[in-house]
């Protein structure tokens, strides 16, 4: 495991390995808050600190942002003892941790969000993992639900520094809010956060950055997860991660989190270790900061074959971890 166990730098933090928990939702909060439940699934993980980077579950940053009933939450100051705990935890047990924060948009369950939620255009969430007649109405966002999307992320960043995380990572895939401007599947604006360009839809990903970073600092490392690529007809392509990336790293990124756009977190016809490997690569290949790819990955020989091959520089592992506390362990040892 000569490149698993080779340690890389984010920004300034020095992560001792190349291995990430991928943010997996466990729905362990009490609507929202931070619970004993979800401080032990994380410390069961966690021990002796075999992943080098924890990238915590999806967290809502605005109530009306909720993707479900028990998703945790980033989105009142109250939030910040619990995360705090949480950041705690993973720190003892000598990982590193960022907040992965989100709002759903067109993906808000109605039991979650019990009002009419926001979107691009006003499409209804295509994602085909969830089900329709779960989602919320939506509606197409004004200017001022747009500026109030980018406070609300800004202020949730905030609460992850206050909570002593390590960093912080916008989410934009699997067909979230962020992801919906980003693929042309759902956004179909005609104004500066046009569907028909890259840059118009990652415009609102380099307005939040922008926001973000000008509030957290230059020194708290900031990343997201893109949903880089559809792999649906008319949806995003490689080719437009490929553009995309380099443009949001310089509105100042620190990493890059590679996966699935409207596929969700699968690929179809696709099981193999790194399934977003040509994703990951092609970003890889034109920005200068760390790229992590997901998906696939069973054992730690995958994960070692892809770090040598080139495909990222970190490799991020979800349900196996999930099923499998011991799995990092085993993986790292073996």
């Amino acid at each position: 495991m000569t490149h698993l166990k080779r340690a890389i730098r984010i920004g300034n933090r020095e992560i001792k390995n190349r291995l990430v928990m991928a943010p997996i939702a466990t729905e362990k909060s009490d609507a929202g808050k931070v619970t004993r439940a979800l401080l032990d699934y994380y410390d069961e993980r966690t021990k002796g600190g075999y992943p080098g980077l924890i990238v915590i579950e999806h967290s809502f940053i605005r109530s009306d942002g909720r993707a479900g009933v028990n998703q945790l939450s980033v989105s009142e100051d109250s939030d910040i003892a619990g995360l705090s705990r949480l950041a705690d935890t993973i720190h003892k047990n000598e990982s590193k941790a960022v907040m992965q924060i989100s709002h759903a948009g067109a993906a808000a369950r109605k039991e979650a969000v019990p009002f009419e939620t926001i979107s691009p255009s006003g499409i209804a969430n295509p994602n085909k993992a969830l089900r329709p007649g779960e989602l919320q109405d939506t509606h197409e966002m004004s200017r001022n639900e747009i500026d109030g999307v980018i406070q609300a992320f800004t202020e949730a960043a905030i609460r992850v520094k206050k909570a002593g995380f390590d960093g912080v990572e916008l989410h934009s895939a699997h067909g979230y809010l962020l992801n919906q401007f980003y693929s042309p599947l759902t956004n179909k604006r005609t104004d500066e956060y046009c569907g028909s360009t890259v840059d118009g839809r990652i415009a609102l990903h380099i307005r939040i950055i922008q926001a973000v970073r000008a509030t957290v600092g230059a020194d708290f490392p900031l990343g997201m997860r893109l949903g880089g690529c559809d792999y649906t007809v008319g949806g995003s392509t490689v080719a437009d991660a490929a553009a995309a990336a380099p443009k949001l790293v310089a509105a100042g990124l620190d990493f890059m989190d590679m996966s699935g756009g409207m596929c969700f977190y699968i690929r179809a016809g696709h099981s193999e270790a790194g399934y977003f490997g040509d994703l990951s690569k092609s970003v890889k290949d034109v920005v200068s900061v760390p790229v992590i790819v997901a998906g696939g990955v069973t054992n730690g020989a995958d994960a070692e074959k892809l770090l040598t091959e080139n495909i990222a520089d970190m490799i991020a592992v979800g349900r196996a971890i999930s099923r499998n506390p011991a799995w990092a362990k085993e993986a790292m040892e073996a």
